[in-house]
């Protein structure tokens, strides 16, 4: 069995064993971590899956009320601190911008993560950000994907960033891929809210790539169920094509099942179709 839960509402997703346990949607649950149990919202019941998943973190049961109380405190703690580091940045005068803030009560460490367009000296903000919250403070710098990962969003396709839900590592993305999938090289096109180019160009560019192997080229000529004409366009999400027709030039959308090549299209580019057998009439007596 699988569950999945939240930390944040609308945050992103981390998948448990559900264990012994039997949580409902809404439930706070304990999630091992390696700073030891915190609580998190359950936003997908326990069920079962068809496929074996092995290596998920088991959860440690239901939260209490004194587990509750903690975590509303830290949270408040976390706000605290994320105010006074912006008012400390804007007094240091300083190009950094706050983009999250962790605190671990067990040791009373803060990490505030920010972003910057270069390398900044904050020696002098991290010792009056541990002198105001009376604790020891972490400053670390990350890059616009990570900084889009944690405050979260819309992405251009109208739905929540992949990296804030369900995408758990960057990996490396070219324009080359937003060419095979017949998509305008241009950056305000194909870059996400971070500014870099979108991360599903990567995980749906083996889709495009099969899918391009069984589906008419465009410009190629091609019978439909409406008649000859030649390939505009492909919607692989659809596995679609887009005909103009011959006769009268206009234009229709057809599963890319139902298109077929000409003859000697399909001739030249399988090779001539083998008899294999051919069944003479039987006599009748």
């Amino acid at each position: 069995m699988i569950m999945a839960v939240s930390f944040t509402r609308y945050g992103r997703l981390y998948y448990l064993d559900p264990g012994g346990h039997t949580p409902k949607i809404g439930d706070k649950v304990l999630v091992p971590t390696d700073s030891g149990p915190e609580v998190a919202e359950c936003v997908w019941a326990p069920q079962y899956v068809s496929d074996d998943v092995d290596g998920l973190p088991v959860c440690a049961g239901i939260a209490t009320d004194e587990q509750l109380d903690r975590d509303e405190a830290n949270r408040r703690r976390r706000a605290e601190a994320r105010s006074v580091s912006k008012r400390l940045i804007k007094r240091h005068e300083l190009p950094m911008k706050v983009v999250g803030v962790d605190y671990l009560d067990a040791d009373n460490v803060y990490t505030v993560y920010f972003s910057a367009p270069h390398r900044v000296d904050f020696r002098a903000l991290v010792r009056d950000l541990a002198r105001n919250l009376r604790a020891r403070v972490e400053l670390r710098q990350i890059g616009p994907r990570d900084e889009a990962r944690l405050q979260g969003g819309i992405g251009p396709c109208g739905r929540d960033l992949c990296c804030a839900t369900f995408l758990k590592d960057f990996e490396p993305v070219s324009v080359r891929m937003a060419k095979d999938q017949d998509l305008p090289v241009n950056p305000l096109r194909i870059a996400g809210a971070c500014g870099r180019l979108m991360c599903c160009l990567k995980y749906e560019h083996p889709l495009y790539v099969e899918s391009h192997t069984r589906m008419p080229r465009v410009g190629a000529n091609v019978d439909t169920p409406e008649g000859s004409g030649t390939v505009v366009g492909r919607n692989v999400p659809s596995d679609t094509v887009t005909v103009r027709l011959n006769e009268g030039g206009r234009r229709c959308a057809c599963p890319s099942a139902s298109v077929c090549s000409p003859r000697k299209q399909h001739d030249a580019m399988y090779g001539e179709a083998e008899t294999v057998a051919v069944s003479e009439p039987e006599d009748v007596q």
